[in-house]
């Protein structure tokens, strides 16, 4: 276990090899599958991100099994069924860091901008939309629906007094052009 700032260290680090096109030296091997089924996972950071095909967390930064303990949903948007996840990541696997990561270009953040979709994208928009309220650019509205995330997750599992004990939540950008993350 480390603790949440060493954790956004070593996310940015990993970013910034991801960013230059460098060898990851992420471990996806047999040996640390055996490993983790053995011993169980102590992954150093949670990762809320969209469920976009272009944004992949463990390639993002540079990690391997075990490393993060990742939860996707299209906008990265959050019902009890994530908030569930998040806490029993925080209070059974000890990881001390949350990141809800928002992407560049992102179809969730477009239909909510731009269109009236049906069915249970509607519920999707809906949130974002709350999030958002009348911002009409996409890179600020994906920002405002990062910083809503992250006060939910605040609110909800009352972690802003857990950040006490060492637990944070912080919000990032990725940019899918240049594969470049930035926290805000």
């Amino acid at each position: 276990m480390i603790d949440a700032e060493k954790a956004i260290e070593k996310l940015l680090e990993g970013n910034k090899l991801y960013v230059k096109d460098a060898v990851s030296t992420s471990d996806v091997s047999s040996e640390i599958r055996v490993k983790t089924t053995k011993e169980g996972q102590s992954p150093f950071a949670i990762v809320i991100a969209c469920s976009d095909s272009r944004v992949i967390p463990e390639a993002i930064f540079s990690c391997g099994i075990g490393d993060l303990f990742v939860i996707r949903v299209a906008g990265n948007v959050l019902d009890r069924h994530q908030l569930g996840s998040i806490e029993y990541a925080v209070e059974h696997l000890g990881t001390n860091l949350v990141m809800v990561l928002g992407h560049t270009h992102c179809g969730a953040i477009e239909a909510a901008l731009h269109h009236q979709p049906e069915g249970y994208i509607g519920y999707i928009v809906t949130d974002i939309r709350r999030a958002i309220r009348k911002e009409k650019d996409p890179y600020k509205a994906s920002c405002l629906n990062v910083k809503h995330c992250v006060n939910v997750i605040e609110k909800n599992l009352e972690i802003s007094e857990d950040e006490k004990s060492g637990v944070r939540v912080v919000g990032a950008i990725y940019d899918i052009e240049t594969g470049k993350v930035e926290l805000i």
